[in-house]
């Protein structure tokens, strides 16, 4: 029952003074207290009846509330008999708690408030019961006629089980999109990655500020062999459902764990239904490699079942040799073989019925219509970022975005931009790193492409003497150099940015010249200095 089935024709005659938008709240069961602190006896859900025999002061009101709102309580219930009318500052702190206040008049007795939830609980949860049969075989014939969304349709308006399908990214596959912001997503899928990183017993409990959910796996291998993408816990989509499983009864349990199966299931024929995407775009990717003609390409890509699908008559082979065109290059490590294409498959939601995700065994290459706007690499970074969670100690992601392409004939060298694009990714620090082609023009692309034993030669030759001097002698040689070098060799603003005087600073950096044997009023030694310390 909810809290508002209290105040129709038939129920106790209560009074609503408070919280009218929260009345849809489910009660489970009744509390009766008069007790200051009543809240290690509070299980969630209850409705608490109360003679305010606990309120002394006015600021008691807002502590009995509090203590009831933290507990999980669903509304609160004040008779009238002991201490008359409803004070106002109890009727405030409800109001700031969004609790449910409702008056029980002095010729209402508290047993009879009991008595009424009781028969309605009960046959609420008869009800219920009753239902779940029919709805495992309902579940089954709603998956076929609408999808997922039909079933977490069914399952929200009959039972109000509120269920979301997320991929790992926190792209919402099913379900009410609206009822669940971004933030929240993303705070799912990172505590699901993490519980299974862990090897954690499914389902796992997250607790947000919208409330508490519990989240099942469900993998495209659930009743399958290996899937085709390979891409493991890093691909496989995510049930979350509102509440906390485990304390459902025991069919209700069923229930969510079939559905668990079901959402697998519809994962797994998605990830067939890719199999022909994959192998016109891994033939795709073999053209691009031996540079063939750009009319063979923009067949390739007219043939594609992506370009089918949003493109349709002679739109699609304009599409094909003339449209514009993004290629993303990525690369995984500690991953296993196929999991970055399924990754970046998932990590594009939409897009992925338009794009062709090619294999390159550890990891892939995306060829993408530009539609709309070119994808920023910050945006790829922001949409990749949960994954993290789900790395392992040595896991890593690194991606490079090309510039979009003209046409067919420019994807052979979008593919070599996006591949320089990622070097510069891979030379940075973290577990998940972009970059995009706005960064090819800088000095970073040529430090990508440096051999790490020569980068290791060159910042040793030039800073090992000026780290050893700090170490002894607590000279902070290396921050000077780095102040000085930002400030382009002005004295005046780098003795300023470091709070020394200037000839504090002409000394330091005279140290460093001493050590060096490199004089830092020449450009070529400056250059020298600031790729050594970017190496570092």
């Amino acid at each position: 029952m909810r809290v508002r089935d209290l105040l129709a024709p038939g129920a106790p005659r209560l009074r609503l003074l408070a919280a009218e938008e929260e009345l849809d709240r489910q009660v489970s069961g009744v509390m009766t207290t008069d007790l200051q602190d009543p809240g290690r006896y509070l299980h969630g859900g209850e409705l608490v009846l109360t003679g305010m025999l606990w309120r002394t002061v006015p600021a008691d009101s807002e502590r009995f509330v509090r203590t009831l709102a933290a507990g999980g309580a669903v509304a609160l219930a004040a008779g009238e008999a002991e201490v008359g009318p409803v004070p106002e500052d109890l009727v405030e702190a409800c109001r700031r708690h969004r609790m449910p206040l409702l008056a029980v008049p002095d010729d209402i007795a508290f047993g009879t408030v009991t008595e009424f939830i009781g028969r309605q609980v009960s046959a609420d949860r008869a009800a219920d019961l009753a239902a779940l049969v029919d709805r495992h075989r309902l579940l089954v014939s709603a998956a076929g006629g609408g999808g997922l969304d039909a079933v977490l349709d069914l399952l929200g308006g009959d039972l109000d089980l509120d269920c979301w399908v997320l991929t790992p990214t926190g792209a919402v596959i099913a379900g009410p999109a609206d009822r669940l912001s971004a933030q929240d997503r993303d705070q799912l899928v990172r505590a699901h990655l993490a519980a299974q990183r862990q090897r954690r017993r499914p389902p796992h409990r997250a607790r947000l500020a919208a409330g508490s959910f519990s989240l099942l796996p469900a993998p495209a291998s659930a009743e399958h062999d290996e899937p085709p993408a390979g891409g493991g816990l890093l691909a496989d989509w995510v049930l979350a459902v509102a509440g906390d499983v485990t304390e459902w009864t025991t069919k209700r349990q069923q229930l969510a764990e079939n559905l668990a199966r079901l959402v697998a299931a519809e994962r797994h024929r998605r990830d067939e239904g890719r199999r022909l995407r994959r192998r016109l775009a891994d033939e795709l990717l073999a053209l691009l490699r031996r540079d063939a003609d750009p009319a063979e390409v923009g067949r390739a890509l007219y043939a594609s079942s992506a370009m089918a699908a949003r493109y349709e008559g002679p739109g699609a082979k304009s599409q094909a040799e003339d449209g514009s065109w993004l290629v993303l290059s990525a690369e995984g490590t500690g991953l296993p073989e196929g999991a970055v294409r399924a990754v970046l498959e998932e990590a594009l939601g939409g897009a992925s019925d338009r794009a062709l995700v090619a294999g390159t065994g550890t990891g892939a290459v995306v060829v993408l219509p530009v539609l709309d706007a070119p994808v920023p690499a910050d945006a790829l970074r922001e949409l990749l970022a949960p994954l993290e969670a789900g790395l392992g100690s040595e896991g890593r992601i690194t991606l490079g975005v090309s510039a979009p392409a003209a046409g067919a004939g420019g994807l052979r060298g979008a593919l070599e931009e996006a591949r320089h694009a990622r070097r510069i990714a891979a030379s940075r620090v973290g577990r998940v790193c972009v970059a995009g082609p706005e960064e090819l023009a800088s000095h970073v692309l040529l430090l990508a492409a440096v051999p790490d034993e020569v980068r290791r030669a060159f910042r040793s030759r030039l800073l090992d003497t000026v780290i050893a001097y700090d170490i002894e002698h607590q000279a902070d040689l290396v921050r000077t150099l780095e102040a000085f070098l930002r400030s382009d060799g002005s004295w005046t603003r780098c003795a300023a940015q470091l709070h020394v005087h200037v000839n504090t600073l002409r000394y330091r950096i005279g140290r460093i010249e001493e050590l060096t044997g490199r004089d830092l009023s020449r450009l070529e030694d400056r250059v020298d200095f600031y790729l050594a310390l970017e190496l570092a």
